[in-house]
């Protein structure tokens, strides 16, 4: 099975929001630590528009994740980070399944 990474879009209008949500991706990061099959994340933040971040998920399957999103933990393990959710372009998030890495 290939791995899937996961796209969550964040906006920060300010710089207080931008260490409210690095506080919460620290917050959110410590809970999937321990979800089977989550292999890491990371938080980008866009260059040219520092207000713009994406936190990055990587999956063990398109199994794992859709099991941990369907699990009755899914909202309060991502509930500090949903205040913050980029919804200027009307999808806030994103899944792609790995097809090719070197």
């Amino acid at each position: 099975m290939p791995e899937v990474r996961v796209l969550v879009y964040q906006f920060a209008r300010d710089d207080a929001e931008l260490a409210a949500v690095r506080a919460a991706y620290h917050q959110v990061s410590e809970r999937l630590a321990k979800v089977p099959g989550m292999l890491g994340n990371e938080l980008l933040l866009r260059l040219h528009d520092p207000g713009s971040l994406v936190v990055v998920s990587r999956w063990a399957s398109t199994t794992a994740f859709q099991d941990w999103e369907a699990g009755p933990e899914h909202r309060d393990d991502t509930a500090p980070l949903r205040p913050y959710r980029d919804t200027r372009t009307g999808t806030p998030f994103a899944v792609y399944e790995v097809d090719a890495a070197y």
